[in-house]
């Protein structure tokens, strides 16, 4: 579904000096995988991202979803940022189906995706309600219906849990795992959470310090159907363990 090769991304500030945000990030996503990224802040993690949704441009290397490169937007990609980001003045059916207000192919059965993913994450019921009347769980909701409404095969996320209090991302993170097992999506998902990252993944992609880089891969040798008891559990335990061993005294992962 995803391959990555040799990818480099290199900012220029105002005053001329270049950043390097990554570095000779190579790897695949087989259709079906859970993925999760986790590393420092700054290493670029969000970045991969948005040249993987085709929202920023690569300076080298080579990135394809499904075999077709990417250099742009694709409809291939749905994507669930940080922020639910969902227009007050619209309602949570409007919201979500507003990507294919802007592409111009809103019809009845985007009108029946839109209600059969708005019960998939658990909100049926509250098509008119406005985002001011939802939580911030439920917005996020709206925002992940919002990205499988177009029906893409790869769902991105980035850091979609971050605002959320500890008891309900848990909900989340169960509630996105049930989302996946029933649409059948791939799922890439940033996090600074290595514990989340462990929970949700097939395989955990650790990145070092800027300029980002694979510092590991690690696959996650638990069940798919996956509960909250886990994370007391030795392999759990094993695989977390290991990715903090990147981690140096300073909180900063080790190449």
């Amino acid at each position: 579904m995803i391959t990555v090769s040799g990818l480099n991304k290199t900012y220029q500030t105002r005053e001329g000096n270049e950043i390097h945000a990554l570095h000779g990030v190579a790897f695949a996503v087989e259709p079906g995988e859970f993925i999760t990224v986790v590393g420092p802040s700054g290493c670029g993690k969000s970045t991969l991202l948005k040249i993987l949704a085709g929202i920023l441009r690569r300076t080298s290397g080579s990135v394809s979803i499904a075999g077709r490169p990417i250099d742009g937007p694709n409809h291939e990609v749905g994507v669930v940022f940080q922020a639910p980001v969902l227009l007050p003045w619209r309602t949570v059916i409007q919201n979500i189906l507003m990507p294919s207000e802007l592409h111009g192919k809103l019809t009845s059965v985007h009108r029946e995706r839109a209600d059969k993913y708005l019960a998939m994450v658990g909100l049926e019921g509250f098509e008119d309600k406005y985002p001011g009347e939802l939580s911030g769980g439920m917005q996020q909701r709206v925002g992940i219906a919002r990205a499988l409404c177009h029906d893409p095969n790869l769902l991105l996320m980035d850091e979609p849990f971050g605002a959320l209090d500890a008891m309900t991302r848990e909900m989340m993170n169960l509630d996105l795992l049930r989302i996946r097992a029933e649409s059948g999506k791939t799922v890439l998902l940033v996090t600074h959470s290595i514990p989340e990252a462990v929970f949700l993944a097939d395989r955990v992609i650790v990145m070092s310090p800027r300029p980002g880089r694979i510092a590991d891969v690690l696959a996650v040798d638990l069940p798919r159907e996956r509960k909250l008891e886990m994370i007391n559990s030795e392999p759990f335990g094993k695989v977390v363990t290991r990715i903090r061993s990147h981690f140096n005294s300073h909180g900063t992962l080790d190449s």
